[in-house]
């Protein structure tokens, strides 16, 4: 298999999610590149129980609900990267439970904006100094994921718009935490783009479960390759928006 030909160079990337899916996925990617980071930083609840990726990212254990959790992360990456701050954050981390309007629960409402939303806040939050870092360190060029830049996975669910698959699929709880999440993109990039951070959604499309589990439009490798080439060619102009992982741009 060919390694994705995109013109995205980071110096610095962390993932979170990368126990499995998405975040696992574009770790992958990552380490394909013709130029990889040269600090490729995976965040999971099990650094133990992590799976092969084929290079060597440094791992570390993070829970996106829990701050003291993310503040060790925080240390850990600070130390490694010795002043040169971080380029680029992608927030993959994500949960899901089946629900309708019917059957939404509190319980259901709290664990998923938990994870979906309010992680994906902390995070950016936690890392914000060493993104800054990196912008400053660019300071006469354009937003861009090879400057400083927060990409947010979100899901074409959460758009008000389109709410597409509704007769599918209600899904309650991700569909507002999804939403509260572009809301969250929009917010970050309205305060952080005049310091030279670049913010966006990401939609990386319905993908394929592991073989046996049923079937998707997407594979998980077309996916987060797309993914990385969208991110590729982000620019200025691109700040608080939406895209799909296709390269188009998607509605609030």
């Amino acid at each position: 298999i060919s390694p994705p030909h995109c013109g995205l160079s980071a110096r610095s990337v962390l993932v979170t999610g990368c126990d499995g899916g998405m975040g696992l996925g574009l770790l992958k990617r990552f380490l394909e590149l013709p130029t990889p980071p040269q600090w490729l930083f995976a965040a999971c609840t099990d650094p133990d129980g992590k799976v092969s990726t084929g290079g060597s990212p440094r791992w570390g254990q993070r829970d996106v609900t829990d701050p003291s959790s993310i503040q060790a992360a925080v240390g850990r990456v600070q130390k490694e990267l010795r002043g040169s701050g971080l380029n680029l954050l992608i927030n993959s981390t994500g949960a899901r439970r089946r629900s309708t309007l019917a059957t939404e629960t509190a319980e259901n409402m709290a664990l998923i904006y938990a994870t979906n939303t309010i992680g994906p806040l902390q995070t950016s939050q936690a890392f914000m100094a060493l993104l800054k870092e990196a912008a400053e360190a660019q300071s006469g060029q354009g937003l861009s994921c090879g400057r400083a830049a927060i990409i947010n996975i979100s899901s074409i669910l959460g758009s008000i718009e389109v709410v597409e698959a509704w007769g599918e699929r209600q899904d309650v709880s991700y569909r507002c935490s999804k939403a509260a999440l572009n809301m969250l993109t929009k917010c970050l990039a309205l305060e952080y783009g005049d310091s030279g951070i670049l913010c966006v959604s990401v939609d990386p499309g319905c993908v394929v479960p592991p073989p046996g589990d049923g079937m998707g439009p997407v594979t998980l490798e077309e996916s987060t390759r797309g993914v990385l080439q969208v991110l590729a060619n982000l620019s200025t102009n691109n700040n608080g928006t939406f895209w799909d992982w296709k390269g188009r741009r998607l509605p609030w």
